[in-house]
């Protein structure tokens, strides 16, 4: 018998893990199940709406979707529509890549205020994700703060700094650029707690600011004298060193910038730690203390200083929901596993294995670890599967999204496009399903009735 395999999260990390079982179990049937219509998790949720490049793999991964043996079932809620136990009774194997789709706090005094958001609900606003379409940030302000050293903060720094004539060739959804573009922000700071050789930055996406048509990068020079890679207290990596050098070099030429030379500034404040975000109503400013590394980590100095700021975007890390059956570790945020197992016929990849780490190609390597734990611990198979899982949807009232239902939805999104433009997105489920017809109303219903805890986020692939 071949064996059932479902795999709940349809981004990459479930995408990669199809491909790896497709070559090693030829013959498997594989199911996604994704809380959301639309498939590809954080190639449409997360990455930049200007990094069109980089979304360009879900080419790849339609491929995956249009094997014989794969079938996707979208708009299919893990803890409402469908359980993790009976997914397990159902398949002969389970892979979690349901992605860490929840911020990390900002455990500061005032970093609950109004204007201060985390990464993962900020990035999902402006990229329409249904469950963040409401978020409605106050971007009438001046000075926005970053906080961490990662691609994600520039990615969320160059997004607000960009031209409308930058974005037009992008996915930013109307609300979205109505918002940026019409905000009066003059500078953007991104703060890390470390220097700039520690910073997270991969090359090519720092080296993108020095092209920008309306906005300076700025460094102050003498950060760059700490810390070097080839320094006495150096703990890297030969390739971290290698990337650091290459960083270097980047943030060398923004040393040399004028502040005047474009009529917005990006700002890389390093060498400071948060500890307080000041205001009353609302942010109005973050309080920092400066730091100097020892022994690799950010060590306080007891000097604190002030940056005026109206919003506050925190990108220090991702969790997971907790969901019923999938332990998750209280200190990591993701799935507890031992190099990708969980449990007898049970995997994690992606995200939901490792955390937030590493960049989209990095999943790759989880698809394939996954394979073979599959490979190595496979029976004969047997489980129902896919006819069980429709048996059980249909009995439950769920209208789930086909692949080739999506395929329709994009297309009425490439329709929609404005010139130049690669689709103009639908942000609301309900608006996905009535391109779909009438036999979605029913459904929709149920959907707008859900609370969106383990519901619509619980698997979302932001991976």
């Amino acid at each position: 018998m071949p064996l059932s395999i479902a795999i709940i999260g349809a981004g990459p990390g479930g995408f990669y893990t199809a491909s790896a079982l497709i070559k090693s179990h030829p013959d498997c049937r594989i199911d996604f199940i994704e809380a959301l219509p639309t498939p590809f998790g954080l190639i449409r949720g997360g990455v930049a709406p200007d990094h069109q490049s980089t979304k360009a793999v879900s080419r790849a991964f339609a491929k995956t979707a249009g094997h014989e043996g794969v079938a996707y079932f979208g708009n299919v809620r893990l803890g409402q529509d469908v359980s993790v136990a009976e997914l397990r009774d159902t398949y002969d194997a389970v892979v979690l890549a349901l992605g860490a789709p929840m911020d990390r706090e900002l455990e500061i005094p005032g970093g609950d205020k109004p204007g201060a958001f985390g990464a993962a609900a900020f990035v999902g606003w402006y990229n329409g994700h249904p469950d963040f379409v409401d978020l409605n940030p106050d971007m009438n302000v001046e000075r926005v703060c970053m906080i961490g050293n990662g691609n994600v903060a520039l990615d969320i720094a160059r997004v607000l700094v960009k031209t409308p004539a930058e974005m037009a060739t992008s996915d930013l959804p109307d609300y979205a650029a109505k918002a940026i573009h019409g905000a009066p922000i003059r500078e953007v700071t991104i703060v890390g707690r470390r220097g700039p050789a520690q910073a997270k930055f991969t090359n090519k996406e720092l080296s993108e600011l020095k092209d920008m048509a309306n906005c300076v990068p700025l460094v102050a020079p003498g950060d760059l004298t700490k810390d070097l890679p080839d320094g006495p207290n150096n703990q890297m990596s030969e390739r971290d060193r290698r990337l650091a050098k290459k960083n270097l070099a980047t943030f060398r030429d923004f040393a040399r910038r004028d502040p005047t030379d474009r009529r917005k500034r990006l700002r890389f404040q390093f060498y400071a730690k948060p500890v307080e975000a000041l205001g009353d109503a609302r942010i109005e400013g973050l309080r920092l203390e400066r730091t100097r590394l020892q022994n690799g980590r950010a060590i306080g100095t007891g000097e604190f200083f002030e940056i005026p700021c109206g919003l506050v975007v925190s990108a220090i890390g991702y969790r997971m929901v907790p969901i019923k059956g999938v332990p998750i570790d209280a200190e990591t945020g993701v799935v507890r596993n031992r190099c990708g197992r969980v449990g007898p016929g049970f995997y994690a990849a992606g995200w939901a294995k490792r955390g937030p780490t590493g960049v989209i190609g990095t999943n790759k390597g989880d698809g394939d670890a996954v394979a073979a734990l599959i490979a190595q611990d496979a029976g004969p198979g047997g489980k129902p599967g896919r006819e069980a899982l429709e048996a059980l949807l249909r009995a439950r009232g769920v209208r789930w999204v086909s692949f080739q239902d999506w395929q329709r939805i994009e297309a009425a999104e490439i329709a929609a496009a404005e010139p130049g433009a690669p689709r103009r997105k639908l942000i609301r489920i309900k608006d996905m399903l009535a391109v779909l017809g009438q036999d979605s109303a029913e459904s929709q219903a149920i959907a707008d009735n859900c609370p969106c805890v383990i519901g619509r986020s619980g698997n979302i692939s932001q991976e």
